[in-house]
């Protein structure tokens, strides 16, 4: 298990990755330079200099909650998790669409009106131990996806096919990330696959190349899924289903290189 080499290590890293100062990443975040330079120290991040830095490199916030291992505030977690299993057959159904449809279901998702939480709902936990293997895969969670549904959409849209059950030895820390798998998760959260290998401390052999179109989508659908409610959910899902007609009972393997 890889130690967490504390969240000021790791911005520090990203900014020399990106050739950034930490006077440059204080105005793109509107926060004073002593600020930042404090949370390259070692100092923790308060939930808002967290949400400034990750808006200033282009992250999603929760990303970078769960890179530091900071508690993810609940309204950062999927409106509803019974959205999760329709949110994977959407994304299933969608990547073996044509470009035009794939973009005509994101904006049908954008469109649907804002639904309140359901009650009772709780935000998924990253545990203390759980190292960079947990970090992918709660991110992952963070988007509404079970261990299934993670092995069934990694499946179609990536090389990596797996057991929803290694899924979760990932996750706490069991199974060691490889590079590949580093790669091909990082298609789908939407997040540079050179940065993330950087970022979890798993060197890659070579620079991967850049993601595939489906995979690029699959990660928007999957960002912009978690404010659906469970039932708004399923009508996308059923849209992509019959816009697929008479070949969605088939899903090919590793989509983009087929």
């Amino acid at each position: 298990m890889t130690e967490h080499p504390g969240f000021g290590e790791t911005l520090a890293w990203l900014l020399d990755h990106r050739k950034l100062s930490a006077r440059e990443l204080a105005g793109r975040a509107g926060l004073t330079a002593d600020e930042v330079l404090a949370v390259l120290a070692g100092e923790a991040p308060g939930e808002g200099t967290l949400g400034r830095i990750a808006a200033a490199l282009g992250f999603h916030a929760v990303d970078l909650f769960l890179l530091a291992e900071i508690a993810v505030p609940d309204d950062m977690a999927p409106l509803d998790a019974g959205a999760g299993r329709w949110a994977a057959e959407l994304v299933q159904d969608a990547v073996h669409l044509p470009a035009a449809g794939r973009g005509e279901l994101l904006r049908v998702i954008r469109s649907l009106p804002q639904e309140e939480r359901p009650s009772g709902s709780a935000a998924v936990r990253l545990a203390p131990d759980a190292g960079p293997g947990g970090w992918l895969i709660r991110m992952l969670q963070y988007r509404n996806l079970g261990w299934t549904g993670m092995a069934k959409i990694l499946a179609v849209v990536t090389p990596t096919y797996l057991s929803s059950a290694t899924y979760g030895s990932i996750g706490n820390g069991r199974k060691v990330l490889t590079p590949r798998l580093v790669t091909d998760i990082a298609a789908l959260l939407g997040i540079d696959a050179r940065e993330l290998a950087g970022l979890t401390g798993v060197p890659l052999r070579e620079v991967p190349p850049p993601p595939a179109p489906e995979a690029v989508d699959a990660a928007a659908l999957l960002w912009e899924a978690r404010r659906l409610s469970a039932g708004q959910a399923e009508h996308v899902s059923g849209l992509a289903r019959s816009m697929r007609g008479d070949s969605a009972g088939r899903y090919v393997i590793n989509l983009p290189g087929s």
